[in-house]
């Protein structure tokens, strides 16, 4: 179906940060599948750990008790603020049972009859109906309308704005439920979250018993340079949803939340192929390989050579480039209105053989693979320049 607006590249073969075309052209990959393929491309770990996996067992439902997954839960678990997991898919089937998970709450704790989700303007949160209407894009919306009742939106960042929401939906008593919110914006121009402005929220949170969620699929696994999000904020959410970097390249997600808030039943939220072992030894083999490998502190020290080496690349082109934003390896590059657009920019990029992902109109993402080395973040970077050159002349 026509649902993707493709480039016009064929990539066949892959390797660490590099992909190859069909002709057997290069490219240098700071994507990632969009964040997603944490060990970069063909990873020997990846390739015997899944291979061996598929010689044993790759699939059986949920039925049953799966070790891996029981594994990656207990890992997950020990390494974060949460203390249970739900597997499923993808990120939006995370943040569907996310919003599953905080209707039961604002029914049963709260006593609510129609419970709302607050989330941010700017946010995204996947493309299921649910997912979709919680993101805080009219755009994703349009042509799917009715929307899903129960969601408010609120400026990312704005203390006072998320403030009166809460007044006016609480004014004449108990109606939200929980609060859904990105550490740091990805789709919506990579916008970290203000420590001050969350810390408040979480006080919130508390004082009115709601859920406070966060939405890490994207920048969650060490991606930031740090292990999750939450962590250069400063607060406890109550649940994340994972995904993207968690597989490694292979569908996974995940729902982990603290036992207080765990209002699931047996029969209430469950998934065919969550979890399953070729699936669950994919996210046991990114995680072994960030311990082995030290990746979320490199990520940490390959983040600041990019965001240094981007600030540089705006110092000399003051007239097409405003800054550049973000954490780890998790970069925005942005563009002032009236130079190129990102769209443009990525697409000469890649003329040069560097591929780069936009995030909104005029904003530049990088999200390589967390095993970048500083000699591959040079030199995507001078094809950047090179790319922009080609275009402004």
């Amino acid at each position: 179906m026509d649902t993707y607006a493709r480039f016009p590249i064929e990539l066949v073969r892959g390797r660490g940060v590099w992909l190859w075309d069909r002709q057997g052209r290069r490219y240098l990959d700071a994507v990632a599948g969009i964040a997603v393929c944490t060990l970069g491309h063909s990873s020997t770990p990846m390739r015997r750990a899944l291979s061996r996996q598929l010689g044993r067992l790759q699939h059986v439902s949920n039925l049953y008790r799966i070790p891996e997954q029981e594994q990656l839960a207990s890992w997950i678990s020990a390494n974060s603020c949460t203390d249970r997991v739900f597997f499923c898919n993808s990120g939006a089937e995370a943040n569907e049972a996310a919003i599953k998970l905080a209707r039961k709450h604002g029914h049963q704790v709260r006593g609510i009859e129609e419970p709302l989700i607050l989330t941010a303007q700017a946010s995204f949160h996947g493309r299921t109906l649910a997912a979709v209407t919680a993101t805080g894009q009219p755009k994703y919306h349009q042509g799917f309308e009715p929307m899903v009742q129960g969601f408010r939106y609120f400026p990312y960042n704005d203390i006072h704005a998320f403030e009166a929401l809460l007044e006016r939906c609480e004014a004449d008593g108990p109606r939200v439920a929980a609060v859904l919110l990105e550490p740091l914006q990805g789709e919506g121009g990579v916008h970290p979250g203000d420590p001050t402005v969350f810390r408040r929220i979480r006080e919130l949170c508390d004082a009115h018993n709601l859920l406070l969620i966060f939405d890490e699929v994207q920048v969650g696994v060490g991606r930031t340079g740090r292990l999750w999000g939450y962590e250069h904020l400063g607060v406890e959410p109550d649940a994340i949803t994972l995904a993207k970097g968690l597989g490694g390249g292979i569908p996974i997600g995940a729902l982990a939340v603290k036992a207080s808030v765990d209002h699931f039943r047996p029969g209430e939220h469950a998934s065919t192929f969550g979890g399953n072992p070729l699936a669950c030894r994919a996210g046991l083999t990114v995680v072994e390989q960030l311990e082995r490998q030290h990746l979320v502190d490199h990520a940490a020290a390959m983040g600041q050579e990019l965001q240094a080496l981007l600030a540089d690349l705006v110092a000399r082109h003051p007239r097409q480039l405003e800054g550049v934003r973000g954490w780890g390896l998790l970069q925005g590059l942005v563009l002032r209105p009236e130079g190129p657009a990102a769209a443009d920019l990525v697409r000469a990029a890649m003329a040069e053989g560097l591929l780069v992902v936009p995030a909104g109109p005029q904003v530049v993402r990088f999200v390589p693979p967390l095993v970048i080395r500083r000699r591959h973040l040079r030199r995507a970077v001078a094809l950047l320049e090179r790319a922009l050159q080609s275009l402004v002349g």
